[in-house]
């Protein structure tokens, strides 16, 4: 029997397989592993002491409560839940900013589906700005900004040598955007390596953004994992209140523990009150034909948690245990041998570690230590009782201080 020609084949013969992803892949490599004593330093969650990523006590509370008390499970619109986007705008920018009619927002799945539809919007532009993002960055942005039909160029970011900001070679490659150019930004806790811009950086940045006409898309997955919901935003504010355009995702997923549930949201802020109008509008109906309505479930237990001052108190602390818990890891880890000296001066969940493709493959073959191929690793996988254990693994491998 003779194969079909190309031209006689079905459609869906014509595709190549998709390139696997690697986090996903290494989830399931982990999976497969049958020792009790593995180590999961790859998946970016939150885990407790005990290895858990526990439901948070205030979303439990706040679930039993709507499931006591939510009366419809209709249709919200396109715009999602916006009593949600409104109180968390509060927490993400401030009352005042949270308040200016130049900025709206909308309810999106994730802080990924934020940052699609931001994208997305960009794109309906029709200027076709280029999207300058930093290297290394989380590789889903590339990717989603691409798959919007935006061109992505890269510039320098982190000083691999030492585990630090390249402020110079940073700046120096958005020297080449132009005019009305995206820079995508983390707005904290730097996802992958952990190297945030300190409050002088984020001053120089602002000042060479507003100079350049730049658009800032800032990706705020993880307020409160850093320093704290205020401190890890105020940079961030500081320069909104200086450009005169800029777009925001933001992910609950971290900050609630609401991984599986989705929640996020994208705000715009315009250089006036019509132009927000006129780009609400284009949100609507772009997020219409990427998902129609966003789920509510998570969206409705953040509205609840943060309407009730019991609740949102609750929240509060928890949050900061959390923080606290993965930042006294990495002043652990820092401390335990001098290559890792930078881990305790970053924050965040994720810190990129200074080893060879080879030795990481390595590791989970002989340790059963699991992290990325680009070193990176998640501080929240690690136990204080297991870090002698890692570095006795690690140290053999680290480069001489």
């Amino acid at each position: 029997m003779t194969s079909p020609s190309p031209s006689q084949q079905g459609l869906l013969s014509r595709l190549e397989p998709f390139p696997p992803d690697a986090i996903l892949g290494l989830m399931a490599q982990l999976r497969a592993d049958p020792r009790p004593d593995k180590t999961d330093l790859g998946v970016g969650v939150y885990r407790d002491a005990s290895g858990a990523t526990p439901v948070l006590r205030a979303v439990k509370a706040a679930e039993a409560q709507l499931q006591k008390e939510q009366a419809s499970k209709s249709y919200l619109g396109a715009e999602g839940n916006q009593g949600f986007t409104d109180l968390i705008a509060s927490i993400a920018f401030g009352d005042a900013l949270a308040a200016d009619p130049r900025m709206t927002g909308v309810q999106t799945p994730g802080g990924t589906g934020a940052l699609r539809l931001g994208a997305a919007l960009l794109h309906a532009t029709g200027t076709a700005p280029n999207v300058w993002v930093g290297s290394p960055s989380w590789p889903n942005h590339a990717s989603i900004c691409e798959d919007a039909g935006l061109q992505v160029c890269t510039h320098a970011y982190l000083d691999a040598r030492n585990a630090d900001i390249d402020f110079d070679a940073f700046i120096d490659g958005l020297s080449q955007a132009k005019r009305g150019d995206v820079v995508l930004l983390h707005g904290c806790c730097h996802n992958p390596s952990g190297a945030n811009l300190d409050a002088a950086q984020w001053q120089a940045l602002t000042d060479f953004v507003v100079v350049r006409g730049l658009v800032p898309f800032v990706d705020l997955a993880y307020q409160g994992f850093g320093q704290g919901l205020e401190e890890d935003s105020a940079s961030m504010r500081e320069l909104l209140r200086a450009v005169p355009e800029a777009l925001v995702a933001y992910s609950c997923n971290k900050n609630f523990g609401l991984y599986r549930e989705r929640v996020g949201a994208l705000w715009v802020m315009a250089d006036n009150a019509v132009a927000a109008g006129h780009a609400r509008s284009n949100l609507l109906g772009l997020a219409r034909g990427l998902w129609s309505m966003p789920p509510d479930h998570g969206a409705a237990v953040v509205r609840t948690i943060l309407e009730d001052p019991t609740l949102r108190g609750d929240w509060l602390a928890e949050l900061s245990e959390m923080r606290e818990r993965i930042n006294s890891l990495r002043v652990a880890l820092g401390s335990a041998h001098p290559a890792l000296a930078a881990v305790a001066r970053q924050r965040g969940m994720f810190s990129i570690l200074p080893l060879p493709r080879d030795v990481i493959v390595g590791l989970r073959a002989s340790h059963g230590i699991y992290m990325a191929d680009s070193g990176r690793i998640n501080i929240a996988g690690l136990r204080l009782e297991t870090i002698t254990d890692l570095i006795a693994a690690l140290t053999p491998h680290l480069p001489a201080q």
